[in-house]
């Protein structure tokens, strides 16, 4: 379905990544991604940044706050078991990958989840920022929820990256 995989090409769907290591027994996948004129190195650095703030709808998700437009000294000094989006680190790869998964109290609403963050460069100057999560859907009431959180997700993700994109590139023009 398409709303399953926004922005992916067909290359980035089937692709094992390292957030099926921590779930495998995932029914539903969820995959969105975005070509970026900006070095992968560039990119990894403002997805760090979820280590600080949501940077999708602030209004909904950062009770209103705005997510930094500046890079946070030290956010990408990363380590496994750190807070990273809706839970822990659990591995990752400078300027390449970080892969978390739902917090114990966050599985509780959302159900059990393991996502990936992949920054891959197609060029010296350019990436493309792929983000895998997979959940489990089983029972009717899995099935309904993993269905209604794919779209919230879509909405949500898709200004996340939008946001990474842009600041991404803008970080490239103003340091030319």
């Amino acid at each position: 379905m398409r709303f399953d995989h926004w922005g992916a090409e067909a290359s980035e769907l089937e692709r094992p990544l390292e957030c099926d290591r921590f779930l495998p027994d995932h029914d539903r996948r969820l995959i969105r991604a975005v070509g970026i004129d900006a070095p992968a190195a560039t990119t990894f650095r403002w997805i760090t940044q979820l280590r600080v703030a949501p940077y999708s709808y602030d209004w909904i998700d950062n009770l209103g706050r705005r997510s930094p437009r500046e890079l946070t000294p030290g956010a990408d000094r990363l380590e496994v078991g750190q807070n990273f989006g809706i839970g822990p680190i659990v591995a990752f790869a400078k300027d390449h990958h970080i892969t978390g998964v739902a917090h114990p109290r966050v599985r509780r609403f959302l159900g059990n989840w393991s996502y990936t963050y992949l920054v891959e460069p197609t060029g010296p100057c350019s990436c493309r920022l792929v983000v895998k999560a997979n959940t489990p859907c089983r029972g009717w009431w899995g099935r309904l929820r993993a269905f209604l959180l794919a779209w919230c997700d879509l909405v949500m993700m898709r200004k996340q990256l939008l946001t990474f994109k842009e600041l991404a590139e803008k970080t490239v023009r103003e340091t030319g």
